[in-house]
């Protein structure tokens, strides 16, 4: 039952290419014990219109769409895509921000069998060319502008650079490229006079629906695959377990192109049940609890820097949240004094989601005790989740000790995309998913995160790849080495501090590399928060930077 591994077609437009699928017998035990199951994603929002047509799907600013508008705006769309040419297997890079273009570009595409790739709106020209290049895509959909920037200026750049890009798809004023808003207005207008191109049979749920990118722990983002199949499951089975139902209003407030806000259980699992999906355009306290309130919103999702801002926002200002029953908590550890201020300050049940685009989401529940809540970092969603604890000599370690966890199941991958090098080492023989994230089990079954063995900064739930980093910085001509560690932060939970050893009397200043940086393409998120300046870095007997020692002297 599992999907081909195919090989690419000359026009490139293969859509498992570069894919590892689940073994044959793992697949089948899948679908046999119900994992599995259901049509593409797109197929479903067909039937979650049918369920709950008049229903508010989706409120972004002044758009509120019923299900059966949200289904009607992706048909439309994707008549128009496939006017332009877009068919089966097609990449498009999505760097949108939160709108509604955002929904209606992914369920269009879903319709299409066309591959959406997901990115963040702080990336930049280096993460969004990599992206665009590793994924082959033949298309790139940008908003206008978002918070100052001119993305049409970057899609230049990006058309310029990768040969394979044949159109740029805008939300707003499209500039010299081509309008989303008229894509899906021809499409109407053809679907309504017959003269529509024939949109292909629904794809094969075994297939990939969506590519996500990685948190680039190990030098540049990674792709990962996920199929119709293993992420419908991985949004419907989070809804049942965090009690979603057509009652609740969903608060997208981080990214919805983030795995957290849109399939844990996010969009795809609100809409699911026929929940309402509010997209918040800002994440902070003016404009997340305008819309609670407003909106009388039930269920949000945030990362721990940002909780901490609510809280504290919210014991100064006293805004209405009485309609918010549950805050997950989730992208890096959830301190447990910040964990115990939620409920009060916001009168929201604290639910801590510890889980990774990979696949395997771990969840506290709902109905045990408080503490775990405050404490522990959850268990696995599915029953069919195995998780290992590993030790370095890739033996499990004694119950309640630390080590590395491992995991595989019906919706965690069992490969990069295109990454065949890597996956050598990302995945066990056996297709266990090395997380590089150092975890103990309780007694109670859940787990507590203790550390990280990769060389990443958790920056606010973002992670910044020490490697990719250290780079960029010795493209500096004033830098002859550099060193990236964290740093602890009592808002972000870590800050990135850049260690250097400058050129003989050159040493720049932290302006001045940021400057560097930011007119490298770097997204704004990847710039050092601290600049350190040393004669030397320490080295291990072998020769290498050892940045143990280095975060031993800096503190």
């Amino acid at each position: 039952m599992s999907a081909p591994l195919v090989t690419e077609t000359a026009a490139g437009s293969t859509a498992a290419a570069g894919w590892v699928p689940w073994p044959d017998e793992a697949a089948d035990r899948y679908v046999a014990e119900g994992y599995w199951r259901g049509g593409s994603l797109g197929e479903r929002l067909r039937g979650w219109a049918e369920r709950y047509a008049t229903a508010t799907a989706l409120v972004a600013g002044p758009v509120r769409l019923s299900y059966a508008d949200l289904d009607r705006a992706a048909d439309d769309l994707a008549a128009g895509l496939a006017g332009t040419g877009l068919t089966v297997g097609d990449r498009v890079v999505v760097h949108l921000p939160n709108r509604a273009e955002f929904v209606t570009l992914l369920f269009a595409l879903c319709r299409l069998g066309a591959i959406p790739v997901l990115t963040l709106p702080a990336h930049r020209r280096v993460e969004i060319e990599h992206l665009t290049r590793l994924s082959g895509a033949v298309a790139y959909a940008i908003p206008d502008t978002h918070e100052g920037f001119d993305h049409r200026v970057l899609a230049q750049e990006i058309v310029t650079a990768v040969p394979s890009v044949r159109q740029v798809l805008v939300a707003g004023a499209p500039g010299p490229f081509t309008s989303l808003e008229a894509l899906a207005a021809a499409g109407a207008a053809a679907r309504a006079d017959g003269t529509a191109r024939p949109v292909p049979a629904a794809p094969d749920p075994a297939g990939v629906a969506v590519l996500l990118i990685s948190g680039g722990t190990t030098g540049k983002p990674k792709l990962i695959p996920r199929t119709h199949w293993d992420y419908g499951y991985n949004a419907e089975a989070s809804a049942r377990l965090c009690g979603l139902t057509a009652a609740d209003t969903y608060l997208v407030a981080l990214p919805a192109a983030h795995n957290f806000p849109l399939a844990c259980p996010g969009i795809l699992g609100a809409l699911g049940v026929g929940a309402t999906v509010v997209l918040a355009a800002s994440p902070s306290p003016e404009t997340a609890f305008g819309l609670i309130g407003g909106e009388r919103v039930t269920v949000t999702a945030l990362v721990p820097a940002l909780a901490r801002i609510w809280v504290d926002a919210a014991e100064w200002e006293r805004p209405d949240t009485s309609s918010l029953r549950l805050l997950q908590v989730g992208g890096a550890r959830l301190d447990a004094e910040l964990a115990r201020r939620i409920p009060r300050a916001l009168g929201a049940q604290v639910q801590q989601v510890f889980g990774m685009a990979e696949g395997l989401l771990n969840y506290t529940r709902l109905d045990e005790d408080d503490e775990l809540a405050f404490t522990t970092q959850g268990r696995p969603l599915a029953a069919a989740d195995e998780i290992r604890v590993v030790g370095p000599d890739g033996a499990d370690v004694p119950a309640g000790a630390v080590g590395e966890l491992w995991a595989r199941g019906p919706y965690t991958i069992r490969g990069y995309y295109r990454a065949a090098e890597h996956n050598a080492t990302a995945f066990s023989p056996d297709g266990f998913y090395r997380s590089g994230d150092l975890v103990r089990l309780t007694p109670s079954g859940n787990l507590v995160v203790e550390g990280r063995i990769k060389d990443v900064v958790n920056r606010g739930g973002e992670n910044v790849s020490a490697t990719e980093l250290e780079e960029h910085l010795l493209a500096h001509p004033s830098i002859a080495q550099a060193a990236v560690i964290a740093a602890p932060d009592e808002q972000v939970g870590e800050s990135v501090r850049a260690v250097i050893v400058p050129v003989p009397g050159a040493a720049p200043t932290l302006k001045a590399v940021k400057a560097f940086l930011r007119e490298r393409g770097l997204a704004r998120f990847m710039l050092p928060d601290l600049l350190t300046v040393l004669d030397a870095l320490p080295l291990t007997p072998v020769g290498k930077i050892d940045k143990r020692e280095l975060r031993r002297r800096l503190g």
